[in-house]
């Protein structure tokens, strides 16, 4: 029966659950009242099956025979409520394997007026310039790779200044000649040095977005952290159990689709209460729904007892964090 559950019809619940749960979002629980997207990548293991490792191959630090194939996955997640609104696939290692060959692909599902919230890994010319012509803005930490030279550049305060990036002169070569020169010569980039972190942004109006606002901001891309310890922890999704990539995919996306679901009940539980679903505990709804379940209580009929007992346990407010690292 898994066999045969369609895979695009699993994909598309779960983008159309992910988009609507996002689009209903209460304007409070939005910055500013802009949808900001986050982005990060991980990496998920499956039986070792013939079939497997000629899709995700292990890596080459493992001994043939003593690994596991393994695949990398990079995820889009509602920073307002959590709800997971897109995925890529791909193998952990080898040709155009990385997170920002992956995360071309999700690019199409930005809209304008989002913001993108991603750490260093994605400061990189090609995808600002990409968001910039969608209309969405961008705020990452700064690319190690690259120096930044606050005496350069607009000052708009201390440390912090306006700069413009000019293009590489290498094309990538998953780019064509026409698409290299469609691109702008340069960018236009904020750059602000908050505490040790020097962030990368496209929201360019200092007076309306200050360093505090900015620096606040991105301490809220942890959620993306702790999202995707939910997913493979909390739901089981680190470790994958189909014999087939086929089955693999189908898999991650039912995973997808159940953790929708359950961000669905956290947010309607937050609605009622009143308060923001990212204060509440996904492993309390989790738990609850399962026993819910389990005792034959209806989702409907009872769901106001629910959505009382979910908004009950909050977690702990704990800045700075460095958890689950």
């Amino acid at each position: 029966s898994r066999q045969r559950l369609p895979l695009e019809m699993v994909s598309t619940l779960t983008r159309e659950t992910g988009r609507l749960l996002s689009h209903k979002a209460r304007s409070q629980w939005r910055w500013r009242g802009r949808a900001v997207k986050l982005v990060d990548g991980t990496g998920i293991s499956m039986p070792d099956t013939p079939e497997n490792q000629a899709v995700y191959p292990q890596p080459s630090t493992q001994a043939p025979g003593v690994g596991f194939p393994l695949a990398r996955l990079v995820m889009v997640i509602c920073l307002a409520t959590g709800a997971a609104l897109d995925m890529a696939v791909g193998p952990h290692s080898g040709k155009g394997s990385g997170e920002l060959a992956l995360v071309r692909g999700l690019l199409g599902g930005f809209s304008p007026g989002d913001v993108m919230l991603a750490d260093a890994l994605y400061c990189n010319y090609f995808v600002i310039a990409a968001l910039l012509a969608k209309g969405v803005d961008v705020l990452f930490e700064q690319n190690g790779a690259r120096n930044t030279d606050f005496r350069r550049g607009q000052s708009l305060g201390t440390r912090d200044h306006i700069v413009s990036w000019p293009k590489p002169v290498a094309r990538p070569e998953w780019m064509t000649p026409e698409q290299y020169a469609r691109l702008p010569d340069e960018l236009t980039v904020r750059e602000v040095k908050v505490a040790h972190q020097v962030l990368v942004t496209t929201l360019l109006n200092h007076r309306r977005v200050g360093k505090d606002d900015l620096s606040a901001l991105y301490a809220r891309r942890w959620n993306v952290e702790l999202d995707l310890r939910n997913l493979k922890t909390t739901t089981g999704m680190d470790i994958l159990s189909c014999q087939t990539p086929q089955m693999n995919e189908k898999q991650l996306w039912v995973h997808l689709l159940a953790y929708n679901v359950i961000r669905l009940l956290m947010a309607q539980a937050a609605c009622n209460a009143g308060v923001d679903p990212r204060g509440l505990s996904f492993k309390h709804t989790v738990q609850l729904w399962t026993k819910w379940v389990s005792r034959g209580l209806s989702a409907t009929k009872d769901c106001g007892r629910l959505f009382t007992l979910i908004a009950q346990c909050t977690v702990g407010k704990r800045p700075g964090r460095i958890e689950p690292r």
